[in-house]
């Protein structure tokens, strides 16, 4: 075998339909578009979904629901994610910019304060919102909750980072627990 003599494998190469030339093309006057209708013409473009003028697919198949296009959508981060951060880190003020460096949100999550677990650190936490039980659980704590929308990307704690992951994997050992627990 040569350079030379390479050549694809037969039938595997087929020469394009010349249209447009004519009768004796093969393609006949009308370069084998048929006669008449859309398809025919020029400039004809199918659209999306179009199944021949039948009632096509997203228009017979029902409806049903509703998207609120006004929903606000929030990152959810509970008390026992922050206690974990706490206990890791040590920081008394986390705002938005701390939870961004320790991996736990990215720059343009809304962050919510969920109350899922116990907070036992007096923490100063500001975040884009927070739920009631959170609220009571912070300042029960002797904390304090401050709806603030701001991102600081350098972040208020002198602490260094945390990878998320070790903060999440501690935040949720109960599980775990209660699975050890039961085969003893």
């Amino acid at each position: 075998m040569k350079l030379s003599s390479l050549q694809p494998a037969k039938g595997s190469v087929k020469a394009n339909d010349r249209v447009g030339r004519g009768h004796g093309s093969g393609g006949g006057g009308t370069a084998k578009r048929g006669h008449k209708g859309a398809k025919s013409r020029s400039g004809y473009s199918q659209k999306r979904g179009f199944e021949g003028g039948q009632m096509p697919l997203q228009r017979r198949v029902p409806k049903f629901g509703f998207k609120n296009i006004n929903r606000v959508e929030y990152k959810a981060i509970n008390l026992d994610t922050i206690q974990a951060l706490f206990d890791k880190t040590g920081a008394k003020s986390i705002d938005l910019g701390f939870l961004y460096n320790n991996g736990l949100t990215s720059k343009s999550d809304l962050v919510k304060i969920l109350g899922r677990g116990e907070l036992t650190a007096a923490v100063e936490l500001k975040a884009n919102a927070f739920s009631a039980t959170a609220i009571a659980a912070i300042e029960k704590a002797g904390g304090s909750a401050t709806v603030d929308a701001t991102f600081n990307p350098s972040g208020t704690a002198n602490a260094t980072p945390v990878v998320a992951e070790e903060v999440v994997a501690e935040a949720k050992p109960k599980k775990a627990k209660k699975a050890a627990e039961g085969n003893e």
